[in-house]
């Protein structure tokens, strides 16, 4: 099975290093040097990690055969693909892989039906499941423990506990309003 395991963001320097968005928890078990990743576009690949380095807070990689600023520019954008067992979970058991998630039946603590996971959205700040209810309408839901108390892949579901607001816009609470004066 195939993961993105990050992005490559600008060309650093001027020797090949590219900035990279890590979009795994597990960076240097898939970002090591010597790991070979494929990529998307496919053109651009596979690539060999030939050194890593974190430099103020950021993953810093260079790439065999990519030896200079304007190669490395030109891999701007492109994804880094990890081939992963299937059967793979992550150490932590509070983590979880995408595909783990995917078509995940999602429920409220009450029983009641929200509808199916389609998509893991990994944000900036936090990821969001992407919920395909029955009518065919879309939910996001912030991929947090007070939001998801319960991910349990036996049973192939995942409890919520919805703000007011959340799954029904009619319950949402107004913090605040102001009069007409």
């Amino acid at each position: 099975m195939q993961l993105v395991v990050a992005r490559i963001g600008r060309a650093h320097g001027i020797k090949g290093e590219v900035t990279v968005e890590v979009r795994t928890d597990e960076p240097e078990l898939r970002l090591g040097p010597g790991a070979v990743l494929a990529t998307e576009p496919s053109s651009v690949g596979p690539l060999t990690i030939a050194t890593g380095r974190v430099h103020s807070g950021r993953l810093l990689l260079r790439f065999e055969g990519v030896a200079d600023r304007t190669a490395a520019e030109a891999l701007r954008n492109t994804l880094l693909i990890a081939e992963v067992d299937p059967e793979e979970v992550p150490e932590d058991p509070e983590e979880f892989y995408d595909h783990q998630l995917i078509d995940l039946d999602v429920v409220t603590r009450a029983g009641t039906e929200v509808g199916r996971i389609s998509e893991v959205s990994h944000l900036p700040y936090q990821d969001l499941l992407v919920v395909q209810r029955p009518d065919g309408s879309e939910v996001l839901i912030p991929f947090v423990s007070e939001i998801v108390p319960e991910i349990d892949l036996e049973e192939q579901r995942a409890v919520i506990d919805p703000p007011p607001g959340l799954l029904d816009d009619s319950q949402a609470e107004i913090a605040s309003s102001r009069e007409d004066s």
